[in-house]
């Protein structure tokens, strides 16, 4: 992996969704870094994630898109593993009711697969992942990873956050990522995790 310092330019994150991009923009303010989405990405050629890890398919999208823009691109892939489901949706968190589902498709699914035959609820044990991986041209120059332990709980609480945040209670805290002020979910999910370690990587290859 290329240990070259890094020159504290802007950074573009290889993502449309809004929610990463603020995240990303408001931490990396601290660190006097510019995080901005790809030029154009909805323009470019589509990366297809069909990696069977979270890495795999950082990687295959920082590489996709820094193939085709000039500058460094860091991408991520994150999702929920559920422990009564053995894992899943892992890697297909984002379409685990279908390529085009919606957050709330998806929470419903969850909904769904956790109730017991009588239709009780059973809460269950679970992490979110996250790995952000930065490239330039054709080589990977950085992997880092961040993991938020929880469970999934019923019903949903709060209106904040994406995706599964309503449904995954925090212990450390006492509420759900949903529940949380940005900041506050930030300063302990499992994308500020990791991308608190991106950032701190980055700086110190430049000192």
């Amino acid at each position: 992996m290329n240990q070259l310092a890094y020159s504290l330019g802007p950074l573009f994150l290889a993502s449309t969704n809004p929610g990463k991009l603020r995240e990303f923009r408001d931490a990396a303010r601290g660190f006097n870094i510019v995080v901005e989405s790809v030029p154009e990405l909805c323009a470019l050629p589509h990366c297809i994630e069909d990696g069977d890890t979270f890495e795999a398919n950082a990687r295959k999208k920082a590489l996709h898109y820094a193939a085709l823009v000039h500058g460094p691109v860091f991408a991520d892939d994150s999702g929920i593993c559920v422990d009564a489901l053995g894992g899943a949706p892992g890697v297909y968190s984002a379409r685990f009711s279908g390529a085009e589902a919606s957050d709330e498709e998806n929470n419903q699914k969850l909904v769904a697969e956790l109730r017991g035959s009588d239709g009780t609820w059973h809460d269950s044990a679970a992490h979110y992942v996250c790995v952000i991986v930065l490239a330039e041209g054709s080589e990977v120059l950085r992997v880092v990873e961040g993991r938020a332990d929880g469970r999934i709980v019923y019903p949903p609480r709060g209106s904040g956050g994406f995706g599964y945040d309503p449904y995954f209670f925090y212990p450390p805290l006492g509420k759900t990522f949903a529940e949380l002020a940005p900041h506050e979910k930030f300063a302990v999910s499992h994308r500020g995790i990791a991308f608190r370690k991106f950032l701190k990587s980055l700086r110190q290859a430049s000192c």
